[in-house]
């Protein structure tokens, strides 16, 4: 390998901090190998999000996307399907750190899933996901102190969840080449650990007032932080054309919310999904066709 190829092949190697010198780990794909075999399938943590990388989640202040991205962390953590999933990967650990909201909020949110629980997914909720509040504390994430120690969380998880990203960082959202180093630094932690990251974020004021909060462009900022991520979800609330179409004239419309992918790289992903809110908060899963139909056979039986 003393050729250009072999140099490149090291020069490579040499950008890994996390190789021993002389330690070559990364290699071109091997072509015959890859028309022969189909190789190993893809692995997901969440449906289309591929594990060790980094995604998002969009949504308005106060659609409930804190209390959503906590169920989804008790769903992974216990295999209790808070969010219409279905069956979870096993034996997964999750942190989650909540720059956001102080304990007390977290504690009763907390409380209230737990009514939802088996005495078996609680145990296995207390020994797989920590949640950590954050606040008083002001996160860097172009800070290398902070990146070191994310990093050594993240060794310990699967999943890693950022609430809200606003507050990881003091930059200024639309300037491109810092929210590239960001996520950058996101992708390095998420790569070398083999953990993936999930950072909330905030939906654009374009995107709320043209009611846009499903699209890829509904996040606030550079558009940077949707390009460079590979997975991008989001929760909507329920707009008035979707109260008629669903017959809601009895509830505030506001307690609706819908969850849906609006980019993922690697698969289909998944049909969207109505929730309605509960007690503390908590999403629950509501078909609303299901209910819109036996609203009209009532009435024709008036």
């Amino acid at each position: 390998m003393d050729n250009g190829i072999g140099n490149f092949i090291r020069f490579i190697n040499r950008q890994d901090s996390t190789n021993f010198e002389g330690q070559l780990s990364h290699w071109p794909v091997n072509i015959r190998g890859a028309f022969e075999n189909p190789g190993p399938r893809i692995n997901f943590l969440l449906p289309g999000m591929i594990r060790g990388s980094v995604g998002a989640l969009v949504a308005p202040g106060g659609a409930g996307k804190s209390i959503f991205a906590l169920q989804l962390a008790v769903w992974l953590t216990s295999g209790a399907d808070l969010v219409d999933f279905g069956e979870a990967p096993k034996g997964q650990s999750v942190a989650y750190l909540s720059a956001e909201d102080p304990l007390p909020v977290l504690a009763e949110r907390l409380y209230a899933m737990s009514e939802l629980l088996t005495d078996h997914q609680k145990q296995a909720v207390e020994d797989n996901l920590l949640v950590m509040p954050l606040d008083g504390i002001r996160p860097d994430l172009l800070s290398s102190r902070w990146i070191n120690a994310l990093q050594n969380l993240a060794e310990e998880h699967d999943l890693l969840i950022l609430d809200t990203l606003r507050r990881f960082h003091g930059c200024d959202e639309n300037d491109g080449g810092a929210m590239a180093r960001l996520l950058g630094h996101l992708e390095l932690i998420a790569s070398r650990a083999g953990c993936s990251i999930l950072f909330l974020h905030h939906t654009s004021k374009a995107a709320l007032w043209n009611q846009a909060g499903d699209q890829q462009q509904a996040s606030r900022g550079s558009s940077v932080l949707t390009d460079n991520v590979r997975w991008q979800s989001y929760l909507a609330t329920m707009t008035p054309g979707e109260a008629k179409k669903y017959r809601i004239t009895t509830e505030p419309i506001s307690r609706y919310v819908r969850f849906g992918v609006s980019k993922t790289n690697y698969h289909p992903g998944i049909h969207p999904r109505w929730f309605i809110r509960g007690t503390a908060g908590v999403l629950q899963p509501v078909d609303l066709v299901t209910q819109a139909t036996k609203r009209i056979q009532r009435r024709a039986a008036v």
